[in-house]
């Protein structure tokens, strides 16, 4: 069952996620974890096996220093020292970290769709961005990506919880009913926004991060569901 929407021109208020919502980002991360699999050269272990160890490290160290390229690194560098069969040097560690650092410089890849579907709903609806991650790394994002232009504010936070959507819509002054979170993330981006008391809109994304990813209500009041990021335009 989709939400009522009433007249689809009347302006609401549209919260975009940013990272594998507007923009491919996963696919960096997967490189970069492909690249650490090959170095570490480990006699036994999976790369699924290895991936659960390092997704131990993410868990743990996302409390203290959050999400980005640079953190990863020094997960990957963590891990490394955790896992590896031989004497590790300083330049194995920097050329462990050296393949998250990469990710800074791969280009930006709007996701299909986003340019054209951002430039027409932001002519009758205010626009926002809230992401989690390096501050400095999610504002160069946003910059690179050429979205600004459509977009009224953009937050960047440390963790999307269902605090950080009420502080969110506390802050703007924006009224649950009339405030859609769109997102691929159902652990950062609809579950918490749910919890909060507004809207969501669920846009999957293949190759969504594992730690991202919840059970997302099969039905519910306040949810929408869409296959891809220019549907939002038979809604809003």
């Amino acid at each position: 069952m989709q939400p009522e929407l009433g007249n689809s021109h009347s302006p609401r208020n549209l919260i975009f996620d940013a990272d594998d919502t507007l923009w491919e980002n996963n696919i960096y991360f997967e490189e970069a974890f492909a690249k650490f699999y090959d170095y570490l050269a480990h006699s036994s272990l999976t790369p699924d096996q290895v991936r659960t160890v390092l997704d131990e490290f993410e868990i743990a160290n996302a409390r203290i220093h959050g999400y980005g390229a640079r953190n990863f690194g020094r997960n990957l560098a963590t891990c490394y020292r955790h896992l590896v069969e031989r004497d590790i040097s300083e330049r194995d560690v920097e050329a462990v970290m050296a393949f998250a650092h990469q990710i800074l410089d791969k280009p930006m890849e709007l996701i299909d769709g986003v340019e054209e579907t951002l430039a027409e709903l932001s002519l009758r609806h205010r626009l926002f961005i809230f992401t989690k991650g390096d501050p400095d790394e999610q504002r160069l994002k946003i910059d690179r990506s050429g979205l600004g232009r459509h977009i009224q504010h953009a937050d960047i936070v440390k963790e999307k919880n269902e605090a950080a959507y009420r502080e969110l819509a506390a802050g703007h002054g924006l009224v649950p009913d009339q405030t859609w979170m769109i997102g691929n993330s159902p652990k950062s981006d609809i579950n918490p926004a749910l919890a909060a008391g507004l809207n969501a809109v669920f846009v999957p994304h293949a190759r969504t991060w594992s730690l991202e990813n919840e059970a997302v209500p099969a039905s519910h009041p306040r949810l929408i569901r869409v296959e891809r990021i220019g549907d939002l335009l038979q809604h809003f």
